[in-house]
């Protein structure tokens, strides 16, 4: 973070200071709320959980280097008493993103928001240093974090914000006010909280009416519940996608043998070749969405095309591509689950498994309500339609549907198993699997099946992964 003294902090925050021998002493080190996470020149949050309460730590913290405890208490040790912590971090970050005076930019979507997130960092750093959300830390506590780890250096700061219900975005907007703000689909993640599609997009669409008249709303062309959204800013449009009529688009689409996707990018000022490391066609709609960002802040479409071309996956068990030395190539894509994305996966599988026996380890899909047989009914479908060799469902009643969905496509859907829990999978490949496989690990982030996939690599020799 910018160096604060705590007196300053407290007046942010409008908080009251106590056992502080010295308010001018500064913050020099990283707000965090994990006191595992704590460096010399810390501020430690301390916030009330479940199992949990982060006030019981404020000794060990302070001793580990933290400068100061942001509670609700006092805890005996230098601390700035609020009313709220996280209002209070709220407010913190706000305070630091206004005085910084580096370019925000932030995104929402249904789906591919950590991947698309992850390009627009890479690509932007190659420009100026950039600061960009861990993850999917994009909730009213994972975002303030992030704004304040910027440093005076900071010239760009990519936020990834989610949302569970209207007025999310709206309030993650007043925290970190966006110039920059992007909206990648509207899809099914979570429609059995938000009640339908147009609820979802009510909620996404917070986004670009947060933002200024100078500013930019980047909006996907081929989702018609997005493109609509330019009614609602006031900012300037700029459309992404393969439509003809979008300002960046991507033109001669097409896969390698590995299902890597290349493609010509096509931006208002000029056109260049791009070839990506990461994995499926879906990747495109993400690649175009940080190019248009990018071109928005002065890049090239050559300086575009190679940074994507050079992108990696930053954050974990998202379509996470391993070799093991027999030859068996796991894809860990376990963090999370929707349709969409359960597809795109799918179909990245299938075009990394031309010529070869693919396996698709599938998952609950959590949070889908009404429609959540449907959907799961769909995915196992669709796994017949595109001829994946194997399916095994994994877990309870979803599970079931996945399953179901595959065997009442066709014949094919005799290969198909369903499986209780994850360690009847692994037992269930490390019997069957052959050098050469392609295995895919796919569920909503409760199931836990990265365990899957992590028992498959764990061979007491390390594989290459391929995609970083």
């Amino acid at each position: 973070m910018i160096a604060l003294s705590l007196a300053e902090i407290a007046t942010v925050v409008g908080g009251q200071t106590y056992d502080i021998p010295d308010p001018a002493v500064q913050v020099t080190g990283p707000v965090v709320i994990d006191s595992r996470q704590v460096k010399d020149g810390s501020l430690f949050a301390a916030f009330v959980g479940e199992r949990v309460d982060g006030h019981d730590f404020a000794s060990a913290v302070v001793e580990a280097g933290a400068v100061a405890v942001l509670a609700s208490r006092p805890v005996g040790v230098p601390a700035i008493v609020v009313a709220d912590v996280q209002t209070a971090l709220g407010a913190l970050a706000r305070h630091v993103v206004e005085r910084l005076g580096a370019t925000l930019v932030a995104l929402t979507g249904s789906a591919g928001k950590t991947s698309t997130k992850d390009l627009i960092a890479q690509v932007l750093r190659s420009k100026a240093p950039t600061v960009f959300t861990p993850g999917s830390f994009n909730n009213e506590i994972g975002l303030p974090l992030t704004a304040l780890s910027a440093t005076e250096e900071t010239r760009f700061l990519v936020l990834e914000m989610g949302a569970r219900g209207i007025g999310h975005i709206r309030y993650l907007t007043e925290l970190t006010p966006p110039r920059i703000g992007l909206v990648l689909n509207v899809g099914t993640a979570h429609i059995g909280e938000f009640g339908g599609r147009e609820q979802i997009a009510q909620a996404k669409g917070e986004l670009v009416e947060g933002l200024p008249e100078d500013g930019a709303a980047i909006l996907n062309a081929d989702d018609p519940l997005v493109r609509a959204m330019s009614s609602r800013t006031k900012a300037r449009v700029i459309l992404f996608g393969e439509s003809d009529e979008a300002d960046v688009r991507a033109e001669n689409v097409r896969l390698t043998e590995s299902g890597q996707p290349s493609f010509s990018l096509r931006t208002p000022s000029g056109c260049s070749d791009v070839t990506m490391r990461l994995y499926g066609e879906h990747h495109v709609s993400n690649a175009l969405a940080a190019a248009a960002v990018a071109h928005e802040l002065g890049m090239s479409a050559d300086e575009i095309a190679g940074a994507l071309s050079e992108a990696g996956t930053l954050s974990r068990w998202r379509m996470e591509v391993t070799e093991r030395p027999d030859g068996v190539t796991v894809v860990n894509d376990a963090y999370n689950a929707n349709p969409e994305s359960m597809r795109a996966a799918l179909r990245a599988l299938a075009a990394m498994g031309r010529g070869r026996r693919t396996w698709a380890v599938l998952g609950q899909m959590a949070e889908l309500g009404d429609e959540a047989l449907a959907e799961h009914d769909a995915v196992g479908r669709l796994a017949v339609r595109l001829n994946v060799s194997k399916l095994v469902a994994v877990g309870g009643r979803e599970a079931s549907w996945l399953q179901l969905g595959a065997y009442n496509e066709g014949s094919w859907g005799e290969e198909s198993v369903h499986v209780s829990d994850a360690q009847a999978a692994v037992d269930l490949l490390r019997s069957e699997l052959r050098p050469g496989d392609v295995v895919l690990v796919k569920a909503s982030r409760s199931v836990g099946l990265e365990r899957v996939a992590l028992a498959l690599l764990d061979s007491g020799v390390e594989g290459e992964v391929a995609a970083r």
